[in-house]
């Protein structure tokens, strides 16, 4: 049993508010041998997920982490007044080499379905789409001073893809929004809960 509790890689979005916290775990995650990407990026919610996280800001620091406990116990250290977000990745769907730097990447959730097939159809669908570099499936804690007042029912159905594309951010999150609606259209409820536009690499 605790096997299954093992702790995963993934994904870590923390909010950069310009504050003595921000800073200190910007400064903290880039010695971190836990983290082995920390970028800049711009954030943008999408209407379904905002009433969630109505305290959602512009701009994130986004660190790809070996070890989820880890990251976890950070974000306990420097908790701040908008959400962070931590994306356990459970099950690595692909990743492969494309043309190009890494510089979007997209978290959906999955309101229905939560059998092999269908993550299995989804995967499928994600792998037709040449500019997806790496996508992966698994669950979503928060840390927030100020706990929201709407519990988040899909945290357990995350879907977080990267896409490498030498063309605007624009035009990236159309591409996505195309993938997304290839999805539904077989009868999958995939939901974009959040863009994030890489603005900068820090480590």
């Amino acid at each position: 049993m605790s096997k299954q509790q093992l702790s995963h890689s993934g994904y870590v979005c923390a909010p950069y508010l310009h504050t003595h916290e921000s800073v200190e775990l910007k400064e903290f995650w880039i010695a971190s041998k836990n983290i082995s990407s920390l970028y800049f990026v711009t954030g943008t919610f999408s209407s379904e997920s905002k009433p969630y996280f109505s305290d959602s800001t512009n701009h994130y620091l986004l660190a790809k982490f070996l070890d989820g406990a880890s990251t976890c116990r950070d974000l306990s250290k420097h908790n701040q007044e908008k959400t962070s977000f931590v994306f356990d990745v459970r099950d690595d769907l692909f990743s492969r080499e494309v043309v190009g730097e890494t510089n979007f990447v997209s978290v959906y959730y999955v309101e229905y379905g939560e059998n092999r097939e269908d993550f299995q159809e989804i995967a499928n669908l994600l792998l037709k789409r040449e500019k997806i570099s790496r996508a992966g499936m698994g669950g979503m804690q928060t840390f927030c001073t100020t706990p929201s007042r709407f519990e988040f029912p899909y945290a357990q159905n995350i879907v977080v893809i990267e896409v490498a594309s030498e063309k605007s951010h624009q035009s990236i999150k159309k591409y996505c929004e195309q993938t997304r609606r290839d999805v539904n259209r077989k009868g999958l409820t995939m939901t974009n809960l959040m863009s994030l536009s890489i603005l900068d690499q820090l480590k």
